[in-house]
């Protein structure tokens, strides 16, 4: 049995491409957006999902402003270890990252 295979950037054109190719737009944890002040908590947004409720939608020079100011990577998977296309994706911040790959 294969285990997946995740992959990390912190390119802004890979991270956009992966989530629009799956139906994915950036998003921000409600409770932490303060409209014209703090975008909050990112999220990558997928239709269908728990999100409805809790996200709400932001740009993507929004989301990639907060991904760089608070330091962050993308984790993500292409395909699943059934080798479907994979929506598996998490933000960490880059030093964790970093520290993962080095092992």
């Amino acid at each position: 049995m294969s285990k997946h295979l995740s992959k990390t950037t912190t390119d802004h054109e890979t991270i956009r491409k992966w989530a629009e190719e799956r139906g994915g737009k950036p998003a921000a944890v409600k409770r932490t957006h303060k409209e014209g002040e703090d975008v909050g908590i990112i999220r990558i947004d997928f239709p269908g999902y728990s999100g409805e409720e809790s996200l709400e939608e932001i740009s993507w020079d929004e989301c990639f402003e907060k991904f760089d100011e608070t330091d962050l990577a993308f984790v993500y998977e292409e395909k699943t270890s059934q080798g479907q296309e994979g929506n598996f994706n998490k933000l960490v911040k880059r030093e964790m990252a970093a520290a993962k790959s080095s092992r």
